[in-house]
């Protein structure tokens, strides 16, 4: 595609309004060719110009030859002031169609293009014009530029490896893994457990080794290997401790009940005594 370089330099601008009230501008500009994606470039800012920046700033952008007299395409000037919170305020814009600068750079003869310096009215964004721009552009030589193609790589060998093979309605990419000493199953079986062979039944992994009872017989399981652990002791019946009787209170209980026992007996011999002399004196008193 053949293509042309647009040389801009953005000299200066006079007569722009004040978008600060209490403070003076820091006029930038930023400029773009409108029709073509992610080509915008600004100039540095003026922090001393206020109304009037200069800035002498250059910049490059390259336009394709049927873009040149496309109407769509165009170059956009917007003039805004920096500032330091918040974003940037613009003050104005100029928009030319490129068809106007090329074929006013261009002699329609020689198609020379020498560089020329243009000044333009700035409009506000009220529509109202204020203040001028001035720059100058140059259109360089024409030249081609190749547009690269992606190419498909042709006649390279390809290292290609067969399809796995397993079980139908295995959901695996490898065929399926067997453990050594099964057999492995007809052909059109569908392997349980993700396409592992099922363990024995009765017993929940590996075969036991050899030696040893199968699985679900007495005493079934595998035995502690020599000194390991402690030795079993032999369960004895802890009795608890006899209670001791007191001495002293049966001693004390046995002596009080004696006593109280001799009391009573005396008690009726003194009684069965007192009711024989009764007996005898009432007989002597009647002349038995």
């Amino acid at each position: 595609m053949e293509c042309y370089p647009l040389d801009l330099t953005i000299i200066s601008a006079e007569g722009l309004k004040n978008v600060n009230v209490f403070s003076r501008m820091d006029v930038f500009a930023e400029v773009r060719i409108l029709g073509y994606p992610k080509n915008k470039q600004k100039t540095h800012v003026d922090k001393n110009g206020g109304t009037a920046p200069k800035w002498n700033h250059h910049m490059r952008f390259i336009i394709d030859e049927p873009s040149l007299n496309n109407p769509g395409v165009s170059l956009l000037i917007k003039l805004k002031s920096d500032r330091t919170f918040g974003s940037d305020k613009e003050i104005g814009e100029v928009n030319l169609p490129i068809s106007e600068l090329f074929n006013g750079g261009v002699d329609a003869d020689t198609k020379d293009s020498g560089e020329r310096v243009v000044e333009y009215q700035v409009r506000t964004s009220s529509g109202k014009t204020k203040g001028t721009i001035k720059f100058s552009y140059k259109f360089g030589e024409k030249f081609k530029q190749e547009v690269e193609a992606k190419k498909k790589n042709v006649g390279e060998p390809v290292t290609a490896y067969p399809a796995p093979q397993h079980a139908a309605g295995a959901s695996m990419a490898y065929p399926p893994h067997y453990d050594q000493g099964y057999a492995m199953p007809p052909p059109g079986y569908q392997q349980p457990y993700g396409g592992y062979a099922p363990p024995p039944p009765g017993y929940g992994g590996y075969p036991p080794p050899s030696g040893y009872p199968p699985a679900g017989a007495p005493g079934y399981g595998y035995p502690p290997p020599p000194g390991y652990g402690y030795p079993p002791q032999p369960y004895q019946q802890v009795q608890p401790p006899k209670k001791e009787k007191n001495k002293m209170g049966g001693l004390g209980l046995g002596l009080g009940a004696g006593l109280l026992g001799g009391l009573l007996v005396g008690d009726m011999m003194s009684d069965v005594g007192e009711m024989a002399a009764y007996d005898a004196g009432y007989d002597d008193a009647l002349g038995f």
